[in-house]
């Protein structure tokens, strides 16, 4: 007897499909006398829409949630088990700019595709509820978030999300010295009368130095090639992802995000959620909560100060030198004439990425700025270097180095000779026996003889305090999230400028749409492919998207926002418009909100610990402050579902950019390998390069170099085959569209 499971699952298919059997209800569906039963929500993680389609590791989750969803609806729950499409990002856009294609039509191509696949496994999802980020009627309330963001600040004392209206009458009846806020660090004190005195304008630019989503010039990863800013999860070995592109540190204006006063909360609420630990640990680290205190060093001869947050200010009389970022704003101001190097190695440094400069602690290298700070207490002179191994954007960009202390501090201090005071009790510091624990106790200083850790940092901390020159401090890791990014194809900013201000569009005129463009790279002058459209200015009388005013016929039209929002934005709070995806007047509504909370499974890759994880407890966290969730936390339980792994080939691109070496060529670390898509290699690891010419246009004029040595000769026909063949290097890698090494599930479904 045969067993024709594709006529069994084609039948069971059809009759699920046109019954609507895994449609959750609503609150509000079902008259009150049948009830609802007990709400339970199953998810797994937002899709991207690429034109691969599906490979067998997207499946491996949702079988186990799907699995787990169909054992809830037989023991009596109303489940909610949706699937949608995080359909915004680069890869369309990318696609877009090297066919002409509009990535809307791609994407829509590549949903259908999707939708094709994930019918023919037979899941029980509630397609009745779909969500897609790239449709204006979802990013609509996208917008509706960023401006409610927009209009908020965050009270320290009360550890909450309020509205800028009450900062606004604080301002005006207090000034702002008491105020407990998250703010910009270089937020200026003011009186009541000072504040009722400044003009509108004056009034905006301080309320953006409060305000949860707010403009700042920011160091980003800045890919020429791309366009755009990159996310540090976007670059491998100093290049992009996504084409192996070159990336460079910049400073650029941008909108951010203040995820950094959601720390602590960040931190605390992960003891009140199912998570492996793992991935809390990873939270943890990324947030990296550290107490210390903030020391002032005056620089000598000069008007400027160097911040400097240390965990450590016990060791404050162990300080031989400082180093700073060379990123730091006050590299240019202090550097004296004769220090020609410092600017060649700031360029340098600028082109490789935070994550490579965290990761190499082998090299060395740094550059003295011919400038010399005060110390604190002894008023010795101490100079100042700068060092990539210090990173602008964690603490203030600046360390006191202290080389008996710290060993990295220590290896700089050997490379380049610097003097290292040894300040602890029976530590051979020539033997790397490094100090710093508790019960230490500091013998080498008049001020803390004697004294164990907690008594010597608490005491430094208290004359700092009294001499002005610093104070007790607690930091965080975690940095406020860059939210602009240069691209076409994301959600549009609901943003206009006057008198280079930002204003907010009303949400009665949203959603603003994406524009048409005729390209889809950056214009001639380097704005975002946003500069390209015909219309794009907001007209205030009429409220609605127009041509360029006219000279002298300006004053209702202003520009709109050239940048677009990231890929997480949307997928930060998808999870709420499931429970009411269809609701034209809220993101959720409070009846459905309150009826399924929020997820009790979500099943996903951990690999999105740190960016879509934490991105969507900040958004949730907000939300419940300002009274639109009823819950603090976007997931219950979460679980890792595992990695497939596949195969990878590789090819090697040699530095000048246009010559690609076959493996067995390859001598050293020179080369930048770059994937290849493994079904253009045959069993023999040999490269199909008329295929990989296609289809990488880019590379259609370089020189390929066979494994003999002898340059790769355009074949006159596919039955030629040339002497030697050019060998691709294999490794085993998550399996991913990404790195080209997929397995279609279709074959697994046949």
């Amino acid at each position: 007897m045969s067993y024709h499971f594709n006529k069994i699952e084609e039948k069971w298919q059809k009759y699920w499909a046109d019954n609507q059997t895994f449609k959750a209800k609503n609150p509000g569906d079902t008259p009150p006398s049948e009830g609802l039963g007990e709400a339970y929500y199953v998810l797994d993680m937002f899709p991207y829409p690429s034109g691969a389609g599906l490979h067998v590791g997207h499946p491996l989750g949702y079988i186990a949630s799907d699995i787990y969803a169909r054992y809830k609806r037989h023991k009596g729950f109303n489940v909610l088990h949706p699937q949608g499409y995080d359909s915004f990002g680069l890869p369309a856009e990318q696609y877009a700019i090297q066919t002409g294609q509009h990535p809307a039509l791609t994407t829509e191509k590549n949903i259908e595709r999707y939708r094709e696949q994930l019918d023919k496994i037979g899941f029980s999802f509630d397609w009745s509820r779909e969500v897609r980020t790239s449709n204006p009627e979802y990013y609509k309330w996208t917008q509706w978030i960023f401006i409610q963001l927009f209009e908020s600040w965050y009270d320290e004392e009360m550890q909450k999300s309020r509205p800028i209206s009450d900062l606004v009458e604080i301002f005006s009846s207090e000034g702002n010295s008491a105020v407990k806020a998250a703010c910009d660090d270089d937020t200026e004190e003011f009186s009541a009368e000072e504040w009722n005195t400044f003009s509108q304008d004056e009034k905006e630019r301080v309320l953006l130095k409060y305000r949860l989503t707010y403009l700042a010039k920011t160091e980003v990863n800045w890919c020429p090639q791309l366009g755009t800013v990159l996310a540090n999860d976007e670059i491998v070995n100093g290049v992009s992802e996504r084409g192996g592109y070159p990336v460079v540190r910049k400073k650029m204006t941008q909108w951010s995000m203040r995820i950094s006063a959601f720390a602590e909360r960040l931190l605390q609420d992960l003891n009140k959620i199912d998570w492996s630990e793992s991935l809390k640990e990873s939270q943890r680290n990324w947030i990296g909560k550290s107490v210390g205190a903030h020391v002032e060093f005056k620089i000598q001869n000069s008007k400027f100060k160097i911040g400097v947050f240390t965990t450590r200010p016990d060791t404050i009389f162990g300080v031989t030198f400082m180093t700073l970022a060379p990123e730091h704003g006050l590299v240019k101001e202090i550097t004296t004439p004769d220090q020609k190097a410092v600017e060649a190695y700031v360029e340098a440094t600028a082109k490789r990425s935070e994550r490579e400069r965290m990761a190499d602690v082998k090299t060395i290298s740094g550059v003295f700025t011919g400038a010399y700070a005060e110390h604190p207490f002894t008023k010795e002179p101490i100079p100042i270097w700068i060092g990539d191994y210090v990173l602008a954007g964690y603490g203030t960009g600046a360390v006191m180095a202290v080389p008996c202390g710290d060993q990295r501090d220590h290896d700089f201090a050997r490379h380049f000779e610097l003097p290292i005071t040894n300040i602890f009790e029976n530590v051979d510091i020539s033997q790397e026996a490094y100090a710093g624990k508790e019960g230490t106790v500091i013998t080498n200083s008049d001020f803390l003889s004697g004294l164990e850790y907690k008594e010597a940092l608490n005491k430094v901390i208290l004359k700092l305090e009294e001499t002005k020159q610093g104070y007790g401090k607690t930091n965080y890791r975690l940095r406020d999230a860059v939210f602009s990014r240069q691209r076409y194809w994301g959600e549009p900013f609901p943003v206009y400028y006057v008198n280079g201000l930002p204003k907010m569009i009303d949400l009665e005129h949203l959603p603003l749409k994406l524009p048409e463009v005729e390209k889809y790279l950056p214009t001639e002058t380097g704005e975002p492919p946003l500069g390209n459209a015909k219309e794009w200015y907001w007209n205030t009388k009429q409220n609605r998207v127009v041509s360029p005013p006219l000279e002298g016929q300006g004053e209702d039209v202003h520009p709109l926002e050239l940048n677009t929002m990231p890929g997480w934005a949307g997928s930060s709070w998808y999870m709420f418009r499931y429970m009411d995806s269809k609701n034209p007047e809220e993101f959720v509504s409070k009846e459905a909100q309150q009826y399924w909370e929020n997820v009790d499974l979500y099943i996903g890759g951990s690999e999105h610990a740190t960016r879509h994880l934490l991105y969507s407890r900040f958004w949730t966290k907000f939300l419940y402050d300002r009274d639109w969730l009823t819950v603090e936390e976007p997931f219950k339980k979460l679980i890792n579902q595992g990695m497939i792994l596949g195969t990878s080939a590789f090819v090697y691109r040699e530095d000048d950019g246009n010559k690609i070496i076959s493996k067995n060529l390859v001598k050293d670390t020179s080369v930048q390998p770059i994937h290849a898509d493994v079904s253009l290699v045959n069993a023999s690891d040999e490269l199909d390069i008329e295929g990989f010419k296609e289809w990488r246009p880019e590379f259609a004029d370089a020189k390929f170099i066979l494994d003999n040595g002898k340059a790769y000769e355009t074949k006159s026909s596919p039955s030629e085959r040339q002497d030697g063949a050019y060998i691709v290097g294999r490794e085993v890698e998550k399996m991913s569209k990404s790195k080209y090494n997929v397995v279609n599930p279709d074959e697994i479904c046949e």
